[in-house]
């Protein structure tokens, strides 16, 4: 199973462009991660230009030569390197951005906006915490 979300960036004119992300969603994971790993305006275009993704911070690779998972240095792993083509969506508003999540099965939505990393939790619509770190 996996704990979908997507992760917008809130432009200036107050739409939003975001992508669709597969694995480890909920606050306590991708949460971290985003405010740790893409904590800057230009690693969150970054980020989003790549598509919809798998996972935005990956150490894991599949090597079809070796028919083997192989460690690399984390990374974002996008659909597009299997040939796939999901570029990200505009939403007009945080209604349709959160319809959006709906749409793909997000169970959370991730908003940057001025520098800061908001989540909110999609059945409801709400704000929730995102923890400092990976809890273990």
């Amino acid at each position: 199973m996996s704990t979908n979300a997507r992760i917008a960036l809130k432009l200036s004119d107050k739409t939003f462009v975001s992508v669709y992300h597969h694995w480890d969603g909920y606050p306590e994971w991708l949460g971290v991660v985003l405010t740790e790993q893409y904590n800057k305006l230009e690693s969150v275009i970054e980020l989003l230009s790549g598509g919809d993704m798998s996972s935005c911070w990956s150490d894991n690779e599949y090597d079809s030569e070796k028919q083997e998972w192989v460690k690399v240095d984390p990374r974002p792993t996008y659909y597009s390197e299997r040939g796939e083509t999901a570029p990200p969506r505009i939403a007009r508003s945080i209604t349709e951005f959160l319809d959006h999540c709906d749409q793909c099965g997000g169970e959370f939505g991730y908003v940057y906006d001025k520098g800061e990393w908001f989540a909110y939790e999609t059945t409801d619509r709400t704000l929730v915490d995102i923890p400092e770190e990976i809890e273990e």
